[in-house]
C-alpha cells in the first residue's frame, strides 16, 4: 500500500505528455541531469581512489587495531546525510561553499565503506601462492598486479563501483547542505519543482526517469555479484607486516582514520563555538525551543522500528521457506533500499492526497515512510538466524504436545529474540537519519531533527550555523548509540 502503490502513480502521473516533454526539452533540466551523472562520476572514482589503499590494507595485514580500523572505516556509512554534509560544511574552507568540490568529497567519504568492504573481501580471498609463484618465475610486481591480482579483484572492483555510483547519483542530504540552488541534482530538483513551484507533472518524470536509472543499476550490480560470488576474509592470508611495511600500514591506518574522524570532530568543535570563544549558547537553544523536535524524532523512529520489526519478522518467517514464491518475496522486499528516498517520499505525498485515503496532514505517515526503508534490514538480520534453526527442535517440540504458536514461542522466538532486537534498533537508527521522504512528508509538528539541521544550515548567520551543528552533534550521538546496540546484539556481524 505505502510502496507499491505510490510508485504506480508515480508512473502513471509521469507518463505523460507535458512531463515527458518537458524532460527533455527544458535546458535546465538537461543541465541538472549532466551535473548529476558526471558528479556521481567524479565522486565514484574519488571513492575508489580513496578505498583501494584502506581495503588492501585491511585484507593483506593482521595488526593490532585492525577492528577498530574496521570500525572506523564503517562510521561514515551509518551517519545520517545531513551530519555528514554538516561536518563537511564546518571542517571545508568558506571558498569552497556552494561548489562542486564541496558536493563531491563528502559523498566519497560517506560511500567509502561500499568500496573497502566488497574489494577487501575479494582481496582476501586471493591465495598469496599464486602471486608468490608468478614472482619466482620472474614476474615483476607491475606484472603480477596486472596478469594476476587485477584480474580477480576486477569483479569486486566494478562491483563495488557501480553500488557507489548508484548512492552518488541519488544523493540528496549532502547535496542540499552543501551543493545550494547553484549545484542542483536530480533529486534536489525534483524536489524544488514539487514542492516549491508546484510542477507536479515534470516532478513526476524526473523521479520516473531517474527510478529507471537506478532499477538498470541495480540489476546490473546484481548481476556483477553474481559473478563476482560470495566471498570471505580468510585469516590464513593475512600475515603481520615487517620491516618497511609496518610503516606503511601505521601510515595508511593513520591517514584513514584522520581523514574520517577530522570532520566528525569539527563539527562537535563548532557546536560549542561562538564569536567571543566556547559557548554553551547553542545546545542551550535546543534545550530551550528544540526539545519537542527531539522528541517528534525519538517517537518517530521507535514507531518505525516497531512497524519495521514487525513486518520485517513475519516477511522473515515467509522468506526462510524454500520455493519460487519465497525468493520472489525476498527480492521484493529490497525494492525499498533501491528506491531513492525522495521518490518514495513524492510518490507518498501525490498518492494519498485525497479522501478516503487523505494523509498528508498525518502524523503516522512518516514512521510508516521510515518503516519501508526499515524493514528489508530486519529480514536480512533474521532470516539467516531462521534458516539456520535445527528442524528437529520444532519437531521434538511438536511431538512432545506443544501446538505451533507454543513451538514458535519456546523454539523461535528464543533464538531470534537477539537478531530482531538488532534488526529494530537498525531500522531505529535509520528512521533518526532519514531526510529524503521526511523533507516532502513533514508539516508543522512533525519536524525531525534532520528537517531542522538543514534549515538551519541553509539560514545566514552564526547563530543559525552554530544551532545547526549542535543538532548534527545531537544526532551523531543518537546514531552512534543505537548503532553501538545494534553491533553487539547482531549476530556474526549480520548488521553490517
Amino acid at each position: 500500500m505505502f510502496f507499491a502503490w505510490p510508485l504506480v502513480t508515480l508512473f502513471s502521473t509521469g507518463v505523460t505528455g507535458d512531463g515527458i516533454r518537458a524532460l527533455f526539452q527544458k535546458p535546465a533540466i538537461r543541465s541538472v541531469a549532466w551535473f548529476t551523472l558526471w558528479q556521481a562520476m567524479a565522486s565514484t572514482a574519488l571513492t575508489v581512489a580513496v578505498g583501494l589503499i584502506p581495503a588492501y590494507v585491511v585484507a593483506r595485514y593482521r595488526f593490532p587495531g585492525r577492528r577498530a580500523f574496521l570500525a572506523v572505516v564503517t562510521v561514515p556509512f551509518v551517519l545520517p546525510t545531513v551530519v555528514v554534509g554538516a561536518a563537511f560544511l564546518a571542517l571545508l574552507p568558506e571558498s569552497w561553499h556552494q561548489t562542486v568540490g564541496r558536493s563531491c568529497s563528502p559523498t566519497s567519504s560517506s560511500t567509502s565503506p561500499w568500496w573497502c568492504a566488497p574489494s577487501a573481501a575479494c582481496r582476501g580471498q586471493l591465495d598469496r601462492g599464486v602471486e608468490e609463484a608468478a614472482r619466482t618465475l620472474g614476474a615483476s610486481t607491475w606484472q603480477v598486479a596486472r596478469h594476476i591480482t587485477l584480474p580477480i579483484l576486477r569483479p569486486a572492483i566494478v562491483a563495488a563501483a557501480s553500488i557507489v555510483f548508484l548512492f552518488t547519483f541519488t544523493s540528496y542530504g549532502v547535496v542540499t547542505v552543501l551543493g545550494g540552488p547553484r549545484h542542483p541534482t536530480l533529486e534536489v530538483e525534483l524536489y524544488r519543482r514539487a514542492v516549491l513551484l508546484g510542477d507536479l507533472p515534470l516532478a513526476a518524470a524526473i523521479g520516473l526517469a531517474q527510478l529507471l536509472v537506478v532499477a538498470a543499476l541495480l540489476g546490473w550490480w546484481g548481476t556483477l555479484q553474481a559473478r563476482a560470488g560470495t566471498v570471505r576474509l580468510r585469516s590464513h592470508g593475512q600475515r603481520p607486516p615487517v620491516g618497511r611495511q609496518r610503516f606503511t600500514v601505521a601510515t595508511v591506518v593513520v591517514m584513514t582514520t584522520v581523514a574520517l574522524g577530522a570532520p566528525v570532530l569539527r563539527l562537535v568543535q563548532r557546536s560549542f563555538q561562538g564569536r567571543d570563544g566556547w559557548t554553551l549558547a547553542w545546545w542551550r537553544s535546543i534545550l530551550d525551543d528544540g526539545a519537542g523536535t527531539v522528541w517528534t524524532s525519538l517517537r518517530f523512529a521507535v514507531l518505525a522500528a516497531l512497524v519495521a520489526t514487525a513486518i520485517g519478522l513475519a516477511a522473515a518467517t515467509a522468506v526462510s521457506t524454500s520455493g519460487r514464491l519465497a525468493r520472489l518475496l525476498d527480492s521484493g522486499l529490497m525494492l525499498p533500499l533501491g528506491t531513492s528516498a525522495v521518490t518514495l517520499g513524492f510518490g507518498i505525498l501525490i498518492t494519498f492526497d485525497h479522501d478516503p485515503v487523505d494523509f498528508r496532514a498525518s502524523w503516522f505517515v512518516i514512521p510508516i515512510a521510515h518503516a519501508l526503508v526499515g524493514i528489508p534490514f530486519v529480514v536480512r538480520i533474521v532470516a539467516p538466524v531462521l534458516r539456520s534453526i535445527d528442524p528437529k527442535l520444532r519437531e521434538a517440540a511438536a511431538v512432545l504436545g506443544a501446538s505451533p504458536f507454543r513451538v514458535w514461542w519456546e523454539v523461535d522466538r528464543r533464538i531470534i529474540q537477539r537478531p530482531a532486537a538488532a534488526g529494530a534498533g537498525f531500522a531505529m537508527a535509520v528512521s533518526l537519519g532519514e531526510f529524503g521522504a521526511t523533507s516532502f512528508l513533514t508539516r508543522r509538528g512533525s519536524r525531525t531533527i534532520p528537517i531542522e539541521i538543514a534549515d538551519a544550515l541553509s539560514r545566514p548567520g552564526a547563530a543559525s550555523f552554530g544551532r545547526g551543528t549542535a543538532l548534527a552533534s545531537l544526532l551523531l550521538v543518537l546514531s552512534a548509540v543505537v548503532v553501538l546496540l545494534v553491533d553487539r546484539l547482531a549476530p556474526d556481524g549480520r548488521s553490517w
